[in-house]
């Protein structure tokens, strides 16, 4: 994959220009939100914790997390068949402190679905004529474009911060994306900015222009794949693997999302030779070929 879909590229650059609408605008005298989600989810309440330090960008290969899947759901990104994963996907936006830990369920409101539909209304103003069509229509493309770029890799639901279970993304927000204060604040804002990262700075891209393409036979060296990403993007990443197939790569950048290291310089000879799960040729899974749902057609 070259460069994103011109349909993300444009509804991208309608979210700027979204971020000043009302989301809970009325349509037709009905509210929005319960009209689409049944309701507003209450506030929660999570632990106080000090500022974090910086931002980690974590991504999933799909190849090799489809490989420990079991059981094909509608909601599982493993089970699009002929459309399969060929590219990272996203897993979450983390606050991250420098000393090694993060923090966790903070203070915050719960996942709240309405929040998510906002990133693509196409809401500029109260005088906007919708319809119950155009609404399904706007919330299909969302759908869409998360399910391509930030799917659930499972048919397990998630844990909350609040003792339940809920999606893959109530699970990000929650648990990550409450601790982002100071620099993101609300739900619609993680999840734009989390999108909007992820397709500056595209991974994929650079792997495969670097010639490291999705395959069941080839191996290729750690330190390549590495060395990639820093001559593309002035910073280190960190590597997590499974059984020498590559399983994540995360991205880490100062609160002003300019990049910077995850591993610091000295210490990169040493995360190569010893610290790290992956070893010194790692594989980067084909999907279709090593999922065994690749034949399975789902209904989303």
């Amino acid at each position: 994959m070259a460069f994103l879909p011109i349909q993300i590229v444009v509804l991208m650059q309608l979210l700027m220009i979204l971020v000043a609408s009302l989301c809970l605008m009325k349509i037709n005298g009905v509210d929005l939100g319960e009209e689409l989600t049944g309701g507003v989810h209450g506030g929660g309440s999570g632990q106080e914790q000090r500022e974090f330090d910086y931002f980690k960008l974590a991504l999933q290969w799909p190849g090799t997390i489809c490989q420990g899947n079991h059981r094909c759901c509608a909601s599982n990104g493993c089970c699009q068949g002929s459309n399969s994963l060929s590219e990272f996907t996203i897993h979450g936006l983390w606050p991250d402190y420098n000393d090694g830990s993060w923090p966790a369920c903070c203070n915050g409101p719960r996942y709240d679905s309405k929040e998510v539909l906002c990133l693509t209304m196409l809401c500029f103003g109260h005088e906007h004529a919708f319809n119950r069509t155009s609404i399904q229509n706007t919330i299909s493309t969302l759908t869409d474009v998360l399910k391509k770029y930030w799917p659930s890799l499972s048919c397990s639901k998630s844990s909350t911060c609040h003792g339940g279970k809920g999606t893959f993304w109530a699970h990000e927000w929650e648990k990550h994306g409450t601790c982002c204060s100071p620099v993101i604040r609300d739900e619609y804002s993680y999840f734009l900015t989390a999108i909007n990262v992820y397709s500056k700075y595209n991974v994929t891209q650079v792997l495969n222009e670097a010639g490291y393409l999705p395959s069941n036979s080839e191996k290729y060296p750690l330190g390549g794949i590495i060395a990639a990403i820093q001559n593309a993007f002035h910073a280190t990443p960190e590597l997590q693997c499974k059984g020498g197939a590559v399983e994540e790569l995360r991205l880490c950048f100062f609160k002003d999302f300019k990049p910077r290291d995850c591993i610091s310089e000295p210490h990169i000879e040493s995360y190569l030779v010893a610290s790290s799960s992956c070893p010194k040729y790692v594989s980067l899974p084909d999907v279709q070929a090593s999922s065994r749902y690749a034949d399975t057609r789902v209904a989303f």
